[in-house]
Parts: structure tokens; C-alpha cells; sequence
């Protein structure tokens, strides 16, 4: 089993974008969100490089097998089975892990990687990834700046309009705390934009 890497939770703006997520998609955007934090916490940095990759090889090996072969008991995984058919994704956001911290492309590949998995999550979801799909998820990660205009998505993938509009938030500087953030996602949630 992989070693414990302590509680991972989802910040309060996560679980508020979760939150909007049609009810049958939940699951899949809390797997992802989490699966990525225990992912970034496996492969931090000062860990021996050794270390890291056998973290990552537990993961690896779990998304090269279908879902119902996995082991009981792991939570993550309990909500990753819904990924079944959409394996590969995540399997490319380990190799984008461990490339970020044991190889030499600058975090390019895991770029990447997250963008693919929030298009597989936008499939689960009933919505056929566009560039528009891309573009907000390479805004939201950091990986291209803010376009002039908020991109239109569709209901489904509010989530993402809501990681978006706060992670732009954050970049700007513009003034936080839990009153002004619950305001932007409410907004965020609504209007969508």
C-alpha cells in the first residue's frame, strides 16, 4: 500500500466548488482535486528522489488496472472508481508528477497532464472538451494568462468556472478572506463568471 501521506483535505473554496457540480459528478471532481494534492505531497520537493518515485509507482500501478481490481479500503480510490474509463488521465498526472520532480521539463508535462484530466473529468461529466474547455483549465492552472473575456462553459463544469475565477483572484492580488471568497464563488457559482 502507499505510505500515508497524513490527511489531505480540499480547501474551503474546493469544497464550495465541488459543491456546484451536478450531484453525479461530485465524486469525480473531489477524486481528482484530492488525487492531485496527495500526488503534489508524494512527489514535494526534498524528498529523497527515490522515495518519491516509489510513492508514485503505487498510483501508476492502480490506474494501469481497471477499477474493479483495486484494493479496498483506500478512500481516494473509492472515489477515483468512477474514472474507470478514463484511466489513462490519470495515470499521465502521476508521470506528470514524477517528471515535475524527477526529470527536467519544468512541470511542462504535468501541465499537461492536469489539462487532459479536467478534459476527461468535462467527458464523465457529459461535456465533449473544447478549446474552451482547455483554455479555462490552463487559465485556472496557471499555464496561460487570463483571456480578456471569461469563457462560457457549460453548467456541468462549474467547478471549474469557480477554480478559475478564484485562482485569477489569488494571481491578481484583489483582497481575500472567507467573506469576500464565499461572495466570488457565490457569484462564480451562479452567473458563472
Amino acid at each position: 500500500m502507499e505510505p500515508s501521506t497524513g490527511d489531505i483535505e480540499l480547501s474551503p473554496p474546493e469544497r464550495l466548488a465541488v459543491l456546484y457540480a451536478p450531484r453525479a459528478a461530485q465524486a469525480l471532481w473531489e477524486g481528482f482535486l484530492l488525487l492531485d494534492r496527495r500526488l503534489a505531497d508524494a512527489a514535494r520537493e526534498g524528498r529523497d528522489p527515490l522515495m518519491i518515485q516509489l510513492r508514485l509507482a503505487w498510483w501508476r500501478d492502480r490506474f494501469d488496472q481497471a477499477a474493479s481490481e483495486w484494493p479496498q479500503g483506500e478512500p481516494l480510490l473509492a472515489l477515483l472508481r468512477a474514472w474507470d474509463g478514463e484511466l489513462p488521465a490519470l495515470r499521465a498526472l502521476v508521470d506528470g508528477w514524477e517528471a515535475r520532480i524527477v526529470g527536467d521539463d519544468g512541470g511542462a508535462e504535468l501541465g499537461r497532464a492536469r489539462v487532459e484530466a479536467v478534459c476527461a473529468l468535462a467527458r464523465l461529466s457529459g461535456v465533449r472538451p473544447d478549446e474552451t474547455v482547455r483554455r479555462a483549465a490552463a487559465e485556472w492552472l496557471g499555464l496561460e494568462p487570463a483571456g480578456a473575456r471569461a469563457p462560457i462553459l457549460p453548467g456541468r463544469l462549474r467547478p471549474l468556472v469557480i477554480l478559475r475565477g478564484m485562482a485569477l483572484r489569488e494571481a491578481a492580488g484583489r483582497p481575500g478572506g472567507p467573506f469576500r471568497d464565499f461572495l466570488a464563488i457565490l457569484r462564480l457559482g451562479l452567473i458563472g463568471r
